[in-house]
């Protein structure tokens, strides 16, 4: 289930790019481009908008836990996630086992 949050920003996401699509469709219409070619700019201009504000209304809600040691990779993202489970994840990312290599080992 989605927050009503999450949800007006990705109705707000929508409306913002349709409206840039909508302003760049008139300022081409203004040159006189064709009408196909007009809607095909505005629909493609919809999506580059609205997939980079869907982008960063996920990295805006989006939590990320790493590892601290140095040169370790380990990290892990939650979405919408509880006090208690950010709490849970935070714990698991700084005690999960860390790889080595034989060099290492020895």
């Amino acid at each position: 289930m989605k927050h009503p949050r999450h949800r007006i920003l990705t109705t707000g996401a929508v409306a913002i790019s349709t409206a840039l699509a909508i302003g760049i469709g008139v300022r081409l219409a203004s040159y006189g481009v064709p009408v196909a070619l007009l809607l095909a700019c505005c629909l493609s201009c919809t999506a580059a908008f609205s997939s980079l504000l869907f982008r960063l209304v996920d990295a805006w809600s989006t939590t990320t836990h790493r590892c601290t040691r140095p040169g370790c990779d380990f990290q892990v993202r939650l979405t919408h996630g509880s006090a208690a489970e950010n709490r849970r994840w935070q714990e698991i990312a700084a005690t999960h086992p860390h790889r080595t290599t034989e060099t290492e080992a020895l």
